[in-house]
């Protein structure tokens, strides 16, 4: 069974429509919108600050979502991909985005919509990913502008797909 509890007088808000793998972990402030997938051993810690997401947002295998205290928050848009084991840490990740697998976001960073952060990444601190781009790298820099292609052949693309997997989970 999933472990979702309060901190501090503070209750996970999870829609009927999302999808919780057994062994996930959301604690907190958290507030999550419709069609949201939560996968296996990721954790979703609304402790220190809040976190708030949208509509079709997923959250894969081992990825970490957490803020720091009294100081950044956690805002995720719409039709979010966070891919396995990626770190998302005190920041803004605008609608229809996609954060690659073992890529972090630090603090303060703001990832525009229609962007993709590449696997492996590393977007530092207070950093502004501009609308429609791809950054990779270490420290992530910007390195391409996205096609509408890789907009809907990606980023919406997965964002649906995992709706459809959760489908495969729920009874």
């Amino acid at each position: 069974m999933a472990v979702i509890k309060p901190v501090k007088g503070k209750s996970p808000q999870i829609p009927d429509n999302c999808f919780i793998a057994d062994n996930a972990t959301i604690v907190g402030d958290v507030t999550m919108g419709n069609e949201c997938s939560i996968w296996f051993n990721a954790v979703i810690r609304g402790d220190v600050h809040y976190i708030k997401m949208g509509n079709k947002v997923n959250v894969q295998d081992g990825a970490i979502i957490h803020a720091t205290y009294q100081k950044s928050p956690t805002n995720i848009g719409n039709n979010v991909s966070i891919a396995h084991n990626a770190i998302v840490h005190g920041c803004t990740i605008k609608d229809n985005v996609l954060i690659g697998m073992g890529s972090i976001v630090m603090d303060d960073c703001v990832v525009e919509s229609n962007s993709i952060i590449a696997a492996g990444a590393v977007v530092t601190q207070n950093t502004i990913v501009e609308s429609g781009s791809i950054y990779a790298g270490v420290p992530a820099k910007k390195v391409k502008d996205i096609s509408e292609e890789l907009i809907s052949g990606e980023i919406d693309r997965i964002a649906n797909n995992y709706v459809k997997y959760s489908g495969w989970f729920k009874d």
